[in-house]
């Protein structure tokens, strides 16, 4: 064989080393976007974060199962929808769906813990980690998720972003979506949760199995009372 064989067939397996890890990136990109494409108009049965949490209650219970239960839009309370927006994204109606003013807050603080202790997500972006990605925290499932937000503000309207976000986001320890909750917590439905109500489930969300297991946390009063006061400016999609 001659050295410019040699040389030829070398770089034949460099080229490779580098195309097969970018075609299979697209193609896990392609999947998350027809994905998301179905549920335009199809509701998710089971979210990636799901699956893990139900795994997860199972090594404890092999017959556990997490709860959750879907409804309309029109049938979660507008106290709740309030509450979630004015608690975790209060210009949810407005951004693209990532506030790089608040991603630089969080990129700050990370910097000087020296880890990955705020994402500064948005309600898409969340909602992005929460249908697709795991919830260990690092730049590189960061960068994911922003792909994943892209595409889900580009194919949905804001509302039906908002909808599948209140059906699947965590509330509790195996407690998902708006209408499991407010029958967990109050035993009654999402259609009628009143303000005080929506303002405490929307101040659990950054850490909802630690306040299922305390619900008398002076921290949760008090930031309940500074929910309730930021409710009425909070705009719904």
């Amino acid at each position: 064989m001659s050295k410019a064989a040699g040389k030829s067939g070398k770089w034949r397996w460099v080229k490779w080393i580098f195309i097969i890890p970018l075609l299979l990136f697209v193609v896990v990109q392609l999947y998350f976007l027809l994905q998301i494409w179905w549920w335009v108009d199809h509701n998710p049965e089971m979210t990636s974060f799901m699956r893990e949490q139900q795994s997860a209650l199972r090594e404890k219970n092999p017959n556990a199962n997490i709860q959750q239960l879907w409804v309309p839009y029109n049938r979660i309370s507008n106290n709740l929808k309030r509450a979630v927006i004015a608690s975790e994204d209060a210009n949810f109606s407005e951004h693209d769906g990532v506030d790089w003013q608040a991603m630089q807050k969080a990129w700050e603080k990370n910097t000087k813990k020296h880890k990955v202790v705020s994402g500064g997500s948005t309600i898409t972006q969340q909602l992005a980690k929460n249908l697709f990605l795991s919830g260990s925290r690092n730049y590189l499932r960061k960068g994911q998720e922003l792909i994943i937000t892209y595409m889900l503000e580009t194919l949905m309207e804001k509302e039906r972003i908002f909808e599948i976000y209140l059906n699947v986001v965590e509330f509790g320890t195996g407690t998902f979506g708006a209408e499991a909750a407010a029958r967990h917590y109050y035993g009654t439905s999402a259609a009628k949760l009143n303000a005080a109500q929506a303002a405490r489930l929307a101040v659990m969300l950054p850490n909802p199995r630690y306040f299922d297991k305390h619900r008398d946390s002076n921290y949760l009063a008090r930031r309940t009372g500074v929910i309730l006061r930021r409710m009425g400016s909070a705009d719904l999609p």
